[in-house]
């Protein structure tokens, strides 16, 4: 599981081919949040604005707020470098929020770093 994420600088980091899971739990004022029926998806796209991943969460504790994107090797087997990603929140009543990066003014990037062992 080699990844790390860097919440400052909008970045997701994991070496090509690796598993690496991204545990989410979402509140409001310290409390968790109820988010039965909805869904989490994770898109990363290219500089020509292809999709490179999408990955959909997995429901850990929905009525808790928790998620977990869990990304196995295929998912990460992809072209080392630099992607535009984002992670959005799609609830049950149409709406949809940006949860990464948080910061409306920034992008989010998925960085592959190249592997050694094939």
């Amino acid at each position: 599981m080699t990844g790390r994420i860097i919440p400052h600088a909008n970045i997701i980091e994991i070496r090509q081919g690796d598993s690496f899971t991204i545990q989410i739990q979402l509140k409001i004022s310290h409390q968790n949040i109820n988010l039965y029926g909805s869904s989490i998806n994770m898109q990363a796209r290219d500089d020509n604005g292809n999709v490179v991943l999408s990955k959909l969460a997995s429901e850990v504790d929905s009525a808790n707020g928790k998620f977990a994107l869990v990304l196995t090797p295929n998912d990460t087997n992809i072209q080392a470098g630099d992607y535009f990603t984002d992670i959005e929140l799609s609830t049950p009543d149409g709406s949809i929020n940006t949860i990464f990066p948080a910061d409306v003014n920034k992008v989010g990037v998925l960085r592959i770093t190249d592997q050694i062992t094939r």
